[in-house]
């Protein structure tokens, strides 16, 4: 046994004997058949390796030297890349020829009117230095390389044409990005609407299962509408629907697929689909009801803000001296020569952006004067307002319904209408009837709502050939038009009396902005005919409520029409009126129930009307008054 281990213990010191040795021996062996070239060509390899280790350390260091700078938004056009590939080539063709392939290039340069690309081979320079310090097999494998890149470059080349041709063959047609959109908006919005009739569809098979069912059909169905909303809601706010969002699509029609098996009786599902539509359709009338009622009320209720305005004006104007409450420049308001516009209205806001926008469009602003007529109750805040903020050099005169004697004695109980919107039983909205009363001393006026905004000076409108007619207005007849109107839909014709004096093809006209001849009509004694249409209005139907019908039968074959750009019509409410159109118009007027100042208003259209508002007064702030 010990015999044994002895020679075992012999046995393993003899290998790891060899172990040791033989590598010496071998390395030893190399080690002589190492020539002095070879010596000389390791220790430059050295060499190379530490130049190049300074060259990176230095880079870097003059990279941190200098400050990071965000890359430089740069348009590029088919003409600069297309001088930019011809540059690039001709350099690389040059450099081929020399054979001074170490240089650093700039392949393009294009300063504003163009693009710069740049291109420099610092690395390659390197690389080429090193190449040019080998020998033997490593010349050749670095030759390898470079006609490796050479191959890649053209490859670029080859691109790079390729995406000039596609540049080229787009540019002509700048749509198509647009329709692509437009194209893929659709689909989105097919897919959804399949999504909500998928859920319906569920929905309708769920209402066949017995109440309290718990079987795998219904939770799954119950799953997939839940999946499926999830899906339509995310839908909605983004621009496409996701991957996540089609599956579940696929996954509900396929759970709908195991319903259809289950439920297979078509006729109690079209009995069921009835019903769910009818309920339906009562929701959305009734829905739309309300919002009409809402919308009204709103219209028809004054903002916290302008009641809080006409408040403070109120208590800073009777707390004025009488003297103070007086007007300056009184003698021009009787001159025939004059300019004159009166606005009727009981809102301070509206009648000051009126009056703002006509003196701040005006050539001629002293020429102009302003009639603001407006009720009892907001006479002190209207006066007072206008006491702080006097329209430039235009002469302004405020004016209370209250102060026309003739008015109220005469005139009172035929202003009673039988209407529920006070809008239209005002009497400010029939005083227009009574202009010629009203200024008895003046032969033209011009009157606007209080709910226009002027835009360009209305010198040339004065000198408009009136043609022996009493009103001059904007035309709503034709169809093409946003704020076309048919006489027969505000008048009877059914009536004998209405079919035997008016055609119901009539062209109809605007209120709004208005020019009107107060001779010509105190000549055809206006005054009088409306009264006679009041009051036969008043005991049958002839025309709905308001000044609009009793205007187009009063001044019926009187009127002259203006051109379409003096008055726009539409911006009170979602008319479709073009900004184009608003924009090159004299007047704007948000007709309809969405008036600027309300917080229902058209918020696209309600800057032509801000801008006249100064919202940084002290009482707009106090009264909580915003843009």
């Amino acid at each position: 046994m010990k015999l044994f281990r002895r020679c075992q213990r012999i046995l393993i010191l003899s290998l790891l004997s060899v172990s040791v040795f033989a590598p010496i021996i071998f390395v030893s062996q190399r080690l002589k058949n190492l020539s002095t070239t070879g010596r000389k060509e390791f220790i430059e390899d050295l060499s190379n390796i530490k130049y190049r280790t300074d060259g990176l350390k230095l880079s870097v260091e003059q990279e941190a030297s200098e400050g990071l700078k965000e890359p430089r938004k740069v348009l590029y056009e088919d003409k600069d890349l297309v001088s930019a590939v011809s540059y690039t080539l001709k350099e690389n063709h040059d450099a081929k020829k020399s054979g001074n392939v170490g240089d650093t290039t700039d392949m393009l340069e294009i300063t504003e009117n163009g693009t710069k690309y740049e291109n420099q081979d610092g690395d390659n320079q390197f690389q080429r230095r090193e190449i040019s310090s080998m020998s033997g097999e490593k010349k050749q494998l670095n030759q390898e390389i470079v006609q490796q890149d050479q191959n890649a470059h053209s490859q670029s080349r080859k691109v790079i044409d390729g995406k000039i041709k596609q540049l080229k063959d787009v540019k002509p047609n700048r749509a198509v990005p647009h329709d692509q959109n437009v194209q893929n908006m659709r689909k989105v919005t097919e897919r959804i609407n399949e999504m909500k009739d998928q859920v319906v569809r569920a929905k309708l098979y769920l209402s066949f299962t017995p109440p309290g069912s718990k079987s795998n059909l219904v939770k799954e169905l119950k799953l997939r509408i839940k999946e499926v909303e999830r899906a339509i809601s995310g839908a909605t706010k983004d621009s496409d629907l996701s991957r996540s969002a089609l599956q579940r699509m696929r996954n509900m029609e396929s759970s709908l697929s195991k319903a259809s098996r289950a439920y297979p009786d078509c006729s109690s599902m079209t009995t069921k689909l009835r019903s769910m539509t009818q309920n339906t359709e009562e929701q959305v009338r009734s829905q739309k009801k309300q919002v009409s009622y809402l919308f009204h009320l709103a219209a028809s209720t004054t903002p916290k803000g302008l009641h809080c305005l006409s408040m403070q004006l109120t208590a800073e104007y009777f707390a004025l001296d009488p003297k103070e409450r007086q007007f300056p420049n009184q003698q021009k308001l009787h001159d025939p020569e004059l300019y004159h516009y009166a606005v009727f209205s009981d809102n301070v806001l509206a009648s000051t952006v009126v009056v703002n926008s006509t003196v701040s469009t005006a050539m001629e602003p002293e020429k102009i004067v302003f009639h603001v007529v407006t009720d009892s109750l907001n006479f002190p805040a209207v006066s007072m307002w206008f006491l702080l903020n006097p329209p430039g050099k235009a002469t302004i005169q405020v004016q209370s319904i209250e102060s026309f004697d003739w008015l109220s004695t005469k005139y009172h109980a035929a202003l009673r209408q039988n209407s529920g919107d006070p809008r239209y039983a005002s009497e400010l909205n029939h005083l227009r009837f009574y202009l010629p009363e009203i200024f008895p001393a003046l032969n033209k006026i011009v009157l606007f709502d209080h709910d226009v905004v002027v835009q360009k000076d209305l010198t040339r409108l004065w000198s408009i050939n009136m043609k022996g007619k009493v009103n001059a207005a904007v035309e709503t007849c034709h169809k093409s038009e946003t704020s076309f109107h048919r006489m027969d839909a505000f008048i009877n014709f059914s009536d004998p009396f209405v079919a035997k004096r008016f055609h119901a093809d009539a062209c109809t006209w605007a209120f709004g902005m208005n020019l009107f001849d107060l001779q010509e009509w105190r000549r055809q004694n206006l005054t009088t005919v409306y009264h006679k249409y009041l009051q036969l209005g008043n005991k049958r139907p002839l025309w709905v409520a308001g000044s609009l019908p009793l205007g187009w039968v009063t001044f019926y074959k009187k009127t002259v029409a203006l051109d379409r750009r003096w008055h726009i019509l539409g911006l009170g409410y979602e008319s479709g009126v073009v900004r184009a159109d608003i924009d090159r118009a004299a007047v704007i007027h948000y007709d309809g129930i969405m008036k600027p100042w309300l917080d229902i208003g058209i918020g696209r259209h309600k800057g032509y009307w801000s801008k006249y508002v100064n919202y940084e007064d002290s009482h707009l702030q106090r009264c909580n008054i915003h843009a």
